[in-house]
C-alpha cells in the first residue's frame, strides 16, 4: 500500500448474501461515515449516529477506522470498538458499523476475475405446458382406473388438481428461496424441473411393470421402488442447485447421505421380507399381448414348491407338539 491515497475508492455496504447493496465513493480522506447528509458517505440506518465513523489514510499506506461518538460502536475483524478507538483495517476492507456490514474497496486493490454470465437456454413454449398436461393425463388415468365407470366429474377434481397445487406451491417456494439468495424469482425453471421429474417417475411406474412382465424379470421392480427416493433427492439437490450455485458440492453431500440413511431404513424395516424393495407381486398384470417370453407349465411351480413341503411339516409338527405340552400341564 502506498502513502498516497489510492486514486479512487468506494464504500460498500453489504446484504446478508455478501453482495453490494450501495456503493458510494470516497471522495476525500479522511471520510467521514454517518446518518447526516454533511458526511461524505451517507448511510440511512437508523442505529448510526449522525457522524458515526471516520475513514483515514495513513501515512505508512493503507485504511483505517476511527470510532467517533456513537451509542453503538462497530467492529474490525471481530475486534469490537468503541468511540475515539483505531483500527487497521484487514485485507479485503470490511468492517461492520452497529448493525451495517461494510467494505472499503480502492483502485490499489486486486479485483476478482470476470465471471461468466449464466444465461438459461431458450425453452420451446410448449415445453410447460405439455409436461403440465402429462402430469394430469397420467393422475387422470390412475384415478379412472380406481373409481366406478359411472362416477362423477367430482371424483375426479382432488387427484388432478391437488398434485397441481402442491407442485405450484412447490417452485414457488423454490423461487422465493432463489429471491432470496439470488434476486431473482425463476418460477417458470423450478416449475419445470419439477414436472420433468415427476413426469418421468410417472412414466417409469407405468413402464417398469410392463417391461417386469413382458420379459419375466420380477427384480426389475426394485427401480421402481428406488425411483421415488432418488427422484426425489435429485430433484431437491437440482432445485439447490439454482439457488445456492456456489455451495453445490455441500448440498450434494448432504443430500445424499439423507437419501442413504432413508434407504438404510427401508431396508432395516423389510429385512424379514423376500423383497427388501419393491412389491413381492403385481396386483394387476399387464396384457397377456405384452408377454414377450413363453410361459412356464404348471407343473414348474408345484415342483419349486415341493421343497417347501418338507419345512412345512417339520413347522407343523412343532406346532403340534407344543400344543400337546400344554395340555398336559394342565
Amino acid at each position: 500500500m502506498s502513502a498516497v491515497p489510492p486514486v479512487a475508492a468506494v464504500v460498500e455496504l453489504l446484504g446478508r448474501d455478501g453482495r453490494a447493496t450501495l456503493v458510494q465513493r470516497v471522495m476525500r480522506w479522511p471520510a467521514r461515515i454517518g446518518r447526516s447528509p454533511a458526511c461524505d458517505i451517507v448511510l440511512d440506518d437508523a442505529h448510526l449516529a449522525a457522524e458515526h465513523a471516520e475513514l483515514q489514510w495513513r501515512p505508512e499506506g493503507g485504511a483505517r477506522l476511527q470510532l467517533l461518538d456513537s451509542r453503538n460502536g462497530g467492529s474490525v475483524a471481530g475486534k469490537r470498538l468503541k468511540a475515539g478507538d483505531l483500527a487497521d483495517l484487514p485485507g479485503g476492507g470490511a468492517f461492520h458499523l452497529a448493525g451495517a456490514s461494510l467494505r472499503l474497496r480502492t483502485s490499489d486493490d486486486a479485483l476478482a476475475p470476470e465471471q461468466m454470465m449464466v444465461v438459461q437456454q431458450a425453452r420451446h413454449w410448449a415445453l410447460l405446458p405439455g409436461l403440465l398436461l402429462a402430469m394430469l393425463f397420467f393422475q387422470w388415468v390412475d384415478r379412472w382406473s380406481a373409481v366406478d365407470p359411472d362416477a362423477r366429474w367430482v371424483d375426479y377434481a382432488a387427484p388432478l388438481l391437488g398434485p397441481l397445487a402442491f407442485v405450484l406451491a412447490w417452485a414457488g417456494l423454490w423461487s422465493l428461496a432463489s429471491q432470496i439468495f439470488q434476486h431473482r424469482f425463476p418460477f417458470t425453471v423450478h416449475l419445470r424441473r419439477a414436472l420433468l421429474v415427476i413426469v418421468a417417475l410417472q412414466v417409469l411406474e407405468w413402464v417398469l411393470p410392463a417391461i417386469a412382465y413382458a420379459l419375466s424379470w420380477p427384480r426389475l421392480m426394485v427401480l421402481d421402488a428406488l425411483a421415488m427416493p432418488v427422484g426425489s433427492a435429485a430433484l431437491v439437490a437440482w432445485h439447490a442447485r439454482l439457488v445456492w450455485p456456489g455451495a453445490r458440492r455441500t448440498l450434494n453431500i448432504g443430500i445424499t447421505a439423507l437419501l442413504l440413511l432413508a434407504l438404510g431404513l427401508q431396508v432395516g424395516s423389510r429385512q424379514e421380507q423376500q423383497y427388501v424393495f419393491g412389491p413381492p407381486y403385481l396386483a394387476s398384470l399387464p396384457p397377456p399381448a405384452l408377454r414377450l417370453v413363453s410361459p412356464k407349465p404348471p407343473e414348474t411351480l408345484i415342483d419349486s414348491l415341493k421343497p417347501l413341503k418338507d419345512d412345512l411339516a417339520r413347522q407343523a409338527r412343532k406346532d403340534n407338539e407344543g400344543e400337546g405340552d400344554d395340555g398336559g400341564d394342565e
